[in-house]
């Protein structure tokens, strides 16, 4: 089978940095479905892993952490899932990727694609998705109300890096899903209006001090914080500006965070790993189908879109390291996707 794979970790700008491989087509055993992939999406991880882990003794390994595609065969285990079902998902980390023609993946963390959506749009919400979901309703506990109920609650979120991928995914369930009023960071007029069309109820310059910003709202004292990257460089303005007992959840990796500034307001920090169910085979990892189901509900009840941001074309070395380029330009609005082989 044709796939993109790396054996050094390289620059992306060299033309090794990734390259068009062939591989065997994997089996699938137990509770794995081998799923035909057609669509992909790429994501900061991607290239994070390229940049850090360097394949054993030569071998090729495939990124690749957001699919679309249909079920081809499964596994003697499998039970929710049969051959000719579309399927979309993020996959498990310690698994070889989905840029590849074929991909096997466990069930638990499958999801039925959104019946609305194209492959290519479909591809770009797994990960971020669930990262999301996980984020606001896991860990932050945002208090949840159905997407009918247009009633406000006095919860106040601040999201930042908001107009990325996981950013675009969390302001539309933020807002669908909650009464909370959304302050989004965002600084050029492209990325101002993205938030603003996604459910950004507010929008502050993140190259601009914080405080005085959201202060000048007149809305009170936030209560979560959603760090979608630069935790670093925020993190003391997020402890002046929550409510005591408010909750911050982070997803990037910052070098060092000082937590013993969050215990005078007795404030909760949260770490949010979307592969951690999957990586440690959790007792509940089959939360994440459940997860992508609801979403694809939403999706085809009118009530959250797509966010892919650019098609760059098919499935190839050539196309790949472009999104990676421009994903580590960290410019990016939305999801880079690619389709088909």
């Amino acid at each position: 089978m044709k796939a993109i794979g790396y054996t050094q970790s390289l620059p992306i700008h060299n033309h090794a940095a990734l390259n068009d491989i062939e591989l065997p087509q994997p089996i699938a055993t137990g509770r794995d479905l081998l799923v035909k992939i057609s669509a992909i999406a790429v994501n900061p991880v991607d290239y994070k892993i390229r940049q850090n882990v360097a394949p054993a003794d030569g071998n090729n390994k495939v990124l690749g952490w957001d699919a679309v595609g249909e079920v081809v065969a499964t596994g003697e285990s499998v039970t929710q899932f049969n051959p000719g079902d579309k399927v979309y998902y993020a996959g498990d980390l310690s698994r070889q990727g989905s840029n590849a023609e074929y991909q096997l993946v466990d069930e638990r963390i499958v999801g039925s694609k959104p019946k609305s959506l194209s492959d290519a749009e479909a591809a770009a919400l797994p990960l971020t998705a669930i990262t999301a979901w996980e984020l606001l309703f896991e860990h932050l506990s945002l208090q949840q109300q159905k997407p009918e109920d247009n009633s406000r609650s006095d919860e106040v979120i601040l999201v930042v890096g908001a107009a990325g991928g996981v950013g675009s995914i969390l302001l539309q369930l933020a807002s669908t899903l909650s009464g909370a009023t959304i302050i989004a960071t965002a600084s050029r007029e492209s990325s101002r209006n993205w938030v603003k069309k996604l459910g950004a109820h507010y929008v502050v310059d993140h190259t601009q001090p914080l405080p005085a910003q959201i202060e000048a709202l007149g809305i009170g004292q936030l209560t979560h914080v959603a760090s979608l990257n630069s935790t670093e460089s925020y993190f003391e303005h997020y402890i002046d500006l929550l409510a005591p007992f408010g909750k911050i959840a982070l997803i990037d990796d910052p070098d060092t965070l000082d937590i013993a500034k969050i215990k005078p307001k007795s404030l909760s920090l949260h770490w949010e790993f979307m592969f951690a169910r999957s990586m440690f085979h959790a007792k509940d990892m089959d939360e994440q189908s459940r997860l992508l189901n609801r979403v694809a509900d939403l999706v085809d009840q009118g009530h959250i879109q797509t966010t892919a941001g650019k098609n760059l074309g098919t499935i190839n070395a050539a196309n790949l390291r472009a999104a990676h380029a421009e994903l580590e330009s960290g410019r990016s609005i939305g999801k880079i996707v690619l389709q088909g082989f």
